[in-house]
This record gives C-alpha cells, structure tokens and sequence, in this order.
C-alpha cells in the first residue's frame, strides 16, 4: 500500500477509533462486576463462551431474546437522562425470556451513534450493567458502532440479546396444565416500562408541559425523571418460583399490553378473564388517559397498565405464590382468573 500525502483519515470520515478504545477501557470494569457462574465476562474477544454445567444445569435448553428500548431513548437524548436506558434494554430482553421459563446467563448490547460521546456511552452501559446485575446476567459483549450519515447530531439507539437455559422440564408456559379456574397473578409495573413512548410523547407534547417541568403526577420529580423510571425486572423473584413448578405460565406486558400479551402464555381454548377492579391504575396512567383522551380500550391495548407480569397458577398454590412474591418485595395481586374461551 503507498501512502498519499494529506490522505484522508476513518477520523476525517467521522469515526474516532481512539473514542471506541476508551469506551472498552472505560466499561471494562462494569462487565467484570456482572460475572456469574459459568461466565468470565471479560470484553475485548470475537465471543463469549459460557459453562453451562458450571452453572447447575442438567437438560437444558437454549432460550434467546432480543429488543430494544424503542422511542424512550428519545426522552433521554433531550433530556440528558442517559443512566437508565440501559436497565430498560436488559429489561425486555431478560423479562421475555422469564415467560419461557429461562433464567437469563449472559447479555450482549449495540449501541449505534452519529458520533460516540464516551462520556454518554459509559453512562449507558454503566445502566446495562446495574441491569445484568439486578437480573443475574453476565454483560460479556457488544458491538459500538458510529455511523455519521446514518445518525443525525446526539442521537443513538440501543439493542440487546440475551442468552438464558431452562431444564426441559420446567419450560414455560405448561399449556396442557392449565385449565378453567386458575389464577392470574399480577405483578406491578414500576410505569409505562419501555412501551407506548410514542403516544407518551405525543400526549406530553398536546399538554404543553417542558420536560423540565414538575411531574403533575409525582410530586418532587420533573415530568421527564417521572416518565423514565426505568423497567422492573422481575427475574429475581419470579425463578425460585419457576424452578419449583408453581406458575404454569408467564405474560410479559409489553407492546400489546393488557389484551394482546396475556394470549400468548395461555392454551388454546382458555381466555383470561381479568377483574379489573383489583388494582388501581396508577397515577402515570391516570394522567396519560386524561391528558391525552385516550379510550380505555386503548390504554388497556397500549400500555401495561400497571401490570409488568402476569402469572397463571393453580388455585391451590396462589396463597404460597403470593406469599413468595411479597417476601421478594413484589408488589402482587391476584387480578383475574382463566376462563373457556
């Protein structure tokens, strides 16, 4: 190759390879705290290898998910909000794969930008890791890419895979175990979750309130640190139940919400049939509702309703599984019960 005097440079073109090394260095340390059994969680290889007999399995099965955040990201590029996004990206990778019945293992992000902001990127990841540690995820991966052109001026997007196993026998949702008469269990959502962000928006922009200003629904919040509350994840106290063989299915509510999700968890013929006077909306959805004029039908459609995870459990078990969810500071209801379709 013959070098050209003043030729240009990947720099020139708009990607800082030197930006790209200090965001490894700089999240090094995040991924080593995620480190599990089965998982080194360094950074820096073409892979990630991961021990499945280290970590206690004897018949398992591979279960993967993928998601993203979706238009919340926005509320955080104009706001400056960037430490949470990242528990939201594990969030909707890893509650997915509970309703299979997996325990999550090992997590990989991508987070694409005009122009990598090592500062904003680290703060990102940092909310990546505290999410594999909330879900007991290794973080041992991932993929920065800065594509001028293709991104305008601050704004970036964030995807997630997730790797969890499941014994074959405990594999969810156990459709020829339900029947008619059992249990919805809801678990609450900590808000709108990662869902319905477009219409949030549009219903923020139709209030005229600033982002900046103070939350009519959460007193001593702005309107933005109210809506950004980050995606519970439910991992910790929904598996102990799961390896014990007391849920027969799971539903993450997400895009879809209350009427699209549930359907997906439950066998052919059965219909869920939800008392929905047993939990009380929560005032961010109140205020959307309101705000916005949006149809119930169409909240129950769009958003989570303050439902993050629904249970189907036999009759019999529903007082044992309550009790173990309260004890795992869940705050849990029964919500409904199965029904012929």
């Amino acid at each position: 190759m013959t070098d050209r005097p003043n030729g240009l440079t990947y720099a020139a073109a708009g990607v800082d390879i030197d930006a790209g090394n200090a965001l490894v260095e700089a999240i090094k340390p995040l991924a080593k705290a995620t480190r599990r059994p089965g998982a080194e969680a360094s950074l820096g290889g073409f892979g990630a290898l991961f021990d499945l007999k280290a970590a206690g399995y004897d018949d398992p099965l591979l279960v993967t998910t993928t998601d993203g955040v979706g238009t919340k990201l926005k509320i955080a590029i104009d706001t400056g909000l960037h430490d949470t996004v990242g528990v939201d990206l594990v969030a909707m990778c890893v509650n997915d794969l509970l309703a299979q019945g997996a325990e999550p293992l090992m997590f990989l992000d991508y987070l694409a930008t005009s122009k990598l902001d090592v500062e904003v990127a680290t703060r990102v990841v940092a909310g990546i890791a505290e999410g594999c540690r909330q879900a007991g995820a290794a973080l041992v991966g991932g993929e920065t890419a800065e594509m001028p052109g293709m991104y305008a001026g601050d704004d970036y997007d964030l995807a997630g895979f997730c790797v969890g196993a499941v014994d074959r026998d405990k594999v969810l949702p156990r459709l020829v175990d339900q029947a008619a008469g059992d249990l919805l269990i809801g678990l609450a959502s900590s808000g709108p979750h990662s869902n319905g962000y477009s219409l949030i928006r549009k219903i923020v922009e139709l209030s005229g309130l600033a982002w900046d200003a103070p939350c009519p629904f959460a007193p001593g919040q702005t309107l933005a640190q109210a809506l950004m509350a980050p995606t519970r994840i439910y991992v910790r106290s929904l598996t102990p139940l799961i390896k014990a063989g007391k849920i027969k299915g799971l539903a993450h509510i997400t895009g879809g919400g209350l009427i699209e999700n549930p359907p997906r968890a439950i066998a052919p013929g059965l219909a869920p049939r939800f008392d929905w006077s047993a939990w009380t909306l929560p005032p961010v959805f109140e205020w959307l509702q309101q705000t916005g004029g949006v149809a119930t039908e169409e909240m129950r459609r769009a958003f989570n309703c303050g439902v993050g995870m629904m249970l189907i459990v036999a009759p019999e078990d529903a007082a044992e599984v309550l009790e173990a969810l309260l004890a795992a500071d869940e705050d849990a209801f029964i919500c409904g019960e199965l029904a012929t379709a």
